[in-house]
C-alpha cells in the first residue's frame, strides 16, 4: 500500500507539473468561453444585412400580403412584368425574384424564384406558408366559407398533465431530464476519452524511456498499473474543477464588462400573464423534483466504476506498443462502445427510458456508466441500480486483471507490434 501511494503522488505530481497540462487548465476555460462568445458574434454577423426579393405577382393576389421584415424587404415590380423585374433585379444586384403566374390557384406548382443563390430554409419557408395560406383562403371563399367564423371558432387548447395523486408536471418535463441525464453522460465520456489517453500515453513514454525497466524492479506492474490511474484520475478531477471555477468566473467576468443585462430577454414578472407564471413554476418545480442527490452520487460511482473500466484497458495498450502510432488499431474497439453509448441514450432512453434496449446497455458495463446516468433522472428502480452497477464493479475488477496481465508483459516487450493473438497468448505467461 505503501508503494502505491508513492506511485499515486509521483503520478500526480508528474501529471499537474506538466507544462501542457498547466497551460491547457488555465487556457481551456478562455478558449471556451471565447468560443461561446464568438458563436453568438457570428450569429449576428450573420444575420446583419436586409436582402432584397422582387416580386412579380401576375395574380394580383399577393403584393400586399409579403411584408418586409429585419431580414427580407419585399419589392413590388409585377406592372413592370417578369423580363424587366429581372434585368432590374440583375442591376441592383437583388438577392432574388418571386414569380407568382396568374394561373396559381389552379396550378400552384408553377410558382418560380430567381436568383444566383438557393435562399435559405426560413426564407423558402415562409414564401411559401405564406403563398399557401393565401391560396387556401381563397379557395375556402370560393366555396363560400367565412374565414371569420374559422377565425373565431380556432380554440388553443393546452393539456395539463399530473399523476394520479394531483401532483402536477410541466410538459418539458422530459427534455429537463434528458438534459441533465444526458450532460451528465456526455461529461463522463469526455473523462474518460481525455484521461484515458493521459494514462496511456503515460505508460507509453516511460516504456519509451527504458524508465519502467528501473520501476518495475521495486514494484510489483499491478501496483504501478493502478498507481499510474489513480494518480491520474486526481490529476483529471483536479483540472475539472479548476475548469469549472474560471469558467464560471470568466463567464461573469465577461457579461459584466460587455455590460449584457441577463434579465433583458425576459418578460417582467409583473407583465407575465399568469398562465405564463404557472408554466414557469412547473418548470422550476420540474427541476426540484429531479433526484439530484441520486444523479450525483451514481454519478461518482458509475465515473469511478467507468473510469478505472476504461482506463485499464489504455493502459494495457500503453504497454503494449511501443509509440502512439501503434495504438490506432485498439483505438476504434474502445471508442465504440463510448460512442454506441451516447446514441443509445439520445436515441432510446429519451424515447422510452424503461424500453428494453435502454434496460440492457444500462447493465451491459462498457456502456452502463453513460446509459444509466441518462436514465436515472427518469427514475429507476433500486434493484436494478444494484445489478448495473454489481455487474460493473464485477467487470472493472476482471478487466484490470485481465488488463495486468498484459501490461505485466506488455511493459518489458520491446522492438513488436502486438496482435489480438499475441495479447491472447500474453495472458497465459
Amino acid at each position: 500500500m505503501g508503494k502505491l501511494s508513492l506511485i499515486v503522488k509521483r503520478e500526480y505530481k508528474a501529471r499537474v507539473s506538466n507544462r501542457s497540462f498547466i497551460v491547457m487548465t488555465f487556457l481551456s476555460p478562455i478558449i471556451a468561453v471565447g468560443m461561446i462568445f464568438l458563436i453568438v458574434y457570428l450569429t449576428q454577423v450573420n444575420q446583419d444585412g436586409q436582402r432584397t426579393i422582387v416580386v412579380v405577382d401576375d395574380s394580383g393576389l399577393f403584393y400586399k400580403d409579403f411584408e418586409s421584415t429585419e431580414e427580407i424587404n419585399y419589392v413590388d415590380l409585377s406592372p413592370v412584368g417578369l423580363d424587366n423585374a429581372k434585368e432590374n433585379v440583375r442591376k441592383n444586384g437583388y438577392f432574388g425574384l418571386l414569380y407568382i403566374p396568374e394561373e396559381v390557384k389552379t396550378q400552384p406548382s408553377t410558382v418560380r424564384f430567381f436568383g444566383a443563390e438557393v435562399p435559405g430554409f426560413a426564407t423558402l419557408d415562409a414564401m411559401e406558408e405564406q403563398i399557401e395560406k393565401k391560396l387556401t383562403d381563397e379557395k375556402l371563399i370560393d366555396r363560400g366559407v367565412n374565414l371569420d367564423m374559422i377565425e373565431e371558432s380556432k380554440t388553443v387548447v393546452s393539456i395539463n398533465i399530473e399523476n394520479f395523486t394531483g401532483e402536477r408536471t410541466s410538459k418539458v418535463s422530459n427534455w429537463i431530464k434528458a438534459g441533465f441525464g444526458g450532460g451528465a453522460g456526455y461529461l463522463l465520456m469526455m473523462f474518460i476519452i481525455i484521461y484515458g489517453n493521459m494514462v496511456m500515453r503515460s505508460v507509453i513514454e516511460e516504456k519509451t524511456n527504458r524508465i519502467i525497466e528501473v520501476i518495475i524492479s521495486s514494484v510489483k506492474p499491478f501496483k504501478l498499473m493502478m498507481g499510474k490511474i489513480i494518480g491520474t484520475t486526481l490529476a483529471g478531477i483536479t483540472q475539472f474543477t479548476i475548469w469549472i471555477i474560471l469558467g464560471a468566473v470568466l463567464l461573469l467576468g465577461l457579461v459584466s464588462f460587455l455590460g449584457i443585462d441577463a434579465t433583458a430577454g425576459q418578460v417582467p414578472l409583473g407583465n407575465m400573464a399568469a398562465t405564463d407564471l404557472d408554466k414557469m413554476e412547473l418548470i422550476i418545480l420540474d427541476i426540484l423534483k429531479l433526484p439530484l442527490i441520486e444523479l450525483a452520487v451514481f454519478f461518482i460511482i458509475y465515473f469511478i466504476g467507468g473510469y478505472f473500466l476504461y482506463s485499464s484497458i489504455y493502459a494495457a495498450i500503453g504497454a503494449a506498443v511501443d509509440s502512439e502510432t501503434d495504438t490506432q488499431q485498439f483505438m476504434l474497439p474502445l471508442i465504440m462502445p463510448l460512442m454506441l453509448a451516447i446514441y443509445v441514450g439520445f436515441f432510446a432512453v429519451i424515447d422510452n427510458p424503461h424500453g428494453i434496449v435502454a434496460v440492457v446497455f444500462s447493465y451491459i458495463p462498457l456502456t452502463s456508466p453513460i446509459v444509466m446516468l441518462m436514465r436515472i433522472p427518469f427514475g429507476v428502480v433500486w434493484w436494478e441500480l444494484l445489478i448495473s452497477v454489481a455487474i460493473l464493479v464485477g467487470s472493472f475488477m476482471f478487466t484490470v486483471w485481465f488488463g495486468s496481465k498484459i501490461y505485466r508483459v506488455g511493459i518489458l516487450m520491446y522492438g513488436k507490434k502486438p496482435t489480438y493473438k499475441e495479447l491472447m497468448k500474453w495472458l497465459k505467461y
